[in-house]
């Protein structure tokens, strides 16, 4: 039988909404992780320096091999790890808003910003407007850099 009046369908609006969150929290969830697990990887990458350039390509080998069908592995990205470690070497840093950020985007950051405040300050950027990588990009060589050098400049006023 066929249900087909207006208390089923706000039933069933209200299943799909419930199912549309928890698939959001769990994407969600699963950047996160995957951001702390770059971060760690990074944190391994710089704490067996010794071994050289070469580590990080035998790392992505290696890797590859174990992994065959995981992508994100790279040499290039392995080093994108190491530099997201380096950039932010305390794990408390790596909470919020970074780890709700996707890869693409902290690489994005990594390429155009070398300080580590300007990087927390335009995260919070692309989470509040919901930037992609290419409007993060726009705004960040025209208006980005204005605006946040107002907020430098009234956090420093404050701080007096």
């Amino acid at each position: 039988m066929l249900i087909n009046n207006n208390e089923y369908f706000k039933i069933l609006e209200n299943i799909k909404s419930q199912i549309h969150a928890a698939q959001y929290k769990a994407v969600l969830g699963i950047n996160r992780e995957q951001i702390i697990l770059y971060w760690n990887i990074g944190k391994i990458i710089i704490e067996n320096s010794e071994y050289g350039k070469s580590f990080v390509e035998n790392l992505a080998r290696d890797i590859k091999l174990e992994f065959p069908n995981a992508k994100g592995y790279s040499v290039r990205n392995l080093r994108y790890m190491r530099r997201f470690a380096e950039f932010f070497n305390d794990f408390e840093n790596l909470q919020v808003p970074l780890a709700d950020l996707t890869w693409y985007h902290n690489q994005a950051l990594m390429d155009k910003i070398s300080d580590k405040e300007k990087y927390l300050w335009y995260g919070n950027k692309i989470l509040e407007n919901g930037w992609s990588r290419r409007v993060f990009c726009s705004n960040r060589c025209s208006k980005g850099m204005r605006n946040f050098s107002a907020w430098n400049s009234v956090k420093k006023w404050f701080a007096a």
